[in-house]
């Protein structure tokens, strides 16, 4: 059982991006838990914007969901997790974000696979971005995994999201404090207004004479710009802006109904970024033509990040598939 360990690498040679960028040499950095690759079913766990391939242990940021005897039990299966190239986990950095796409770290994450001889899957999940790549990867490899589990996102960015993202790059490559203001705005499309009002109700802090909730978002934005670095704040972000399996290809149902797994698509209803009528309307869409397809929801007042705080009803979704 694999704990606090620096993550192992494979390099990926002469790779060029959707864009025509080549990369002689990319590090793709990636953790094991649980038992050793090949001897249990494999899950694939995808990291969203901030997150790294730590899933499991002291600081596992999934820890609540994956683990000893949790709902994904590392007693059953081996959870593997690769960094997205330039996150800054694993010291990789790269500048050019513009040059990736959301395709570009599914084909990353591909390569990787084959390099680890994993030909199969028992699950890809992954929340938000993390999500999208798992979307763009069944696209992909479509006879690959057994169960697709997008969380808290959908098979493209929406017009919103775009003009989120857009507003976060300006915020990234203009403002004198970048990641403490890029997360500051962010914050307030994770979270919801019910969300800020259930916790703060317009309470004040008096040492600091601020309002609580700011006091608050000052803490998110120095906390981030601790732990993350700038460039892998501006790749991980183009990332979310760039999902979408239709891309370049005939319709998003052509796609989508190859998809050989069971797509179990999770929505959240106080999303702001992927909303629940755009899961419901991809859920709809897909269904026509699919039978191994289910919808379900998180109830919840906090938005986007319930996915990493509604752990319970996570839970019982997922209970059934492992």
């Amino acid at each position: 059982m694999k704990l606090e360990n620096k993550p192992s690498t494979i390099t990926i040679q002469n790779f060029t991006t959707e864009s025509g960028a080549f990369y002689a040499t990319l590090n793709l950095s990636y953790d094991v838990f649980g038992p050793a690759l090949h001897s249990a079913p494999i899950v694939l766990v995808n990291h969203a914007l901030t997150g790294n391939s730590q899933v499991v242990g002291l600081k596992g940021w999934w820890n609540v969901l994956i683990g000893e005897n949790r709902t994904i039990d590392t007693n059953k299966y081996t959870i593997l997790a690769f960094n997205v190239p330039g996150n800054g986990f694993d010291g990789t950095i790269i500048e050019n974000y513009l040059d990736f796409t959301a395709r570009d770290v599914a084909r990353l994450f591909l390569e990787g696979l084959k390099e680890l001889h994993v030909n199969q899957l028992y699950a890809i999940i992954g929340g938000s971005v993390g999500g999208g790549i798992a979307w763009e990867i069944a696209a992909l490899a479509p006879k690959l995994t057994k169960h697709l589990i997008p969380i808290a996102t959908d098979w493209k960015s929406t017009d919103w999201l775009i003009a989120n993202c857009f507003l976060q790059e300006q915020i990234l490559n203009n403002s004198a404090k970048p990641i403490e203001d890029a997360r500051i705005h962010a914050m307030l499309c994770y979270r919801t207004p019910e969300s800020f009002k259930a916790r703060f109700d317009r309470t004040t802090n008096e040492e600091l004479a601020v309002f609580n909730i700011e006091s608050w978002l000052n803490h998110h934005g120095k906390k981030l710009q601790k732990r993350f670095q700038l460039s892998a704040y501006k790749l991980m972000n183009q990332l979310l802006k760039t999902i979408d399996i239709a891309r370049n290809r005939e319709s998003f149902l052509a796609v989508a109904s190859q998809i050989e797994a069971d797509i179990h698509i999770i929505g959240i209803n106080s999303d702001l970024f992927f909303t629940i009528s755009e899961n419901k309307e991809t859920y709809e869409t897909l269904k026509a033509h699919k039978k191994n397809i289910t919808f379900q929801e998180i109830d919840s007042i906090h938005g986007h990040d319930a996915f990493l705080i509604e752990y319970k009803q996570l839970d019982n979704l997922l209970e059934g598939i492992f």
